[in-house]
């Protein structure tokens, strides 16, 4: 009976990681919007992606995207918090941190995330192919 239960034990404390990466991408935040043309960025809660200034092009060997997202109360500071924890979690590699601006390369791709206005703030995020 002991055995069992320590297989059974050692089992769960194998899937643990597994399972909570799943509840925090299927929790509270599974209704999270994405920015447009970017599947697997999601948009930060206070932020609205700026529907009328989406550039999105490309084809199988090439892709460039950019999309503006807006907040009145967030702080770049704190969107930038967001995307370091959150992109990595997606794929996504972090690179730098200048001033006011992300970067993350995944693949053969390179994200930036740069605040283009403070207040109210305006960031820029723009995806493209690495060559």
């Amino acid at each position: 009976m002991m055995t069992l239960f320590k297989k059974n034990t050692s089992v769960l404390v194998r899937l643990l990681p597994a399972v909570v990466l799943w509840l925090t991408l299927t929790g509270p935040t599974a209704a999270a919007e994405f920015v447009d043309g970017i599947e697997d960025v999601p948009v930060m809660s206070g932020m609205q992606q700026v529907q009328s200034n989406n550039i999105s092009f490309g084809n199988d060997e090439i892709r460039f995207v950019e999309a503006y997202l807006s907040g009145r109360k967030a702080t770049f500071s704190s969107v930038a918090a967001f995307y370091e924890e959150t992109l990595p979690q997606l794929g996504w590699h972090f690179i730098s941190r200048r001033n006011s601006s992300l970067h993350f390369e995944r693949d053969a791709e390179r994200l930036d995330i740069v605040r283009e206005n403070k207040s109210p703030l305006l960031v820029r995020i723009t995806l493209k192919s690495k060559d």
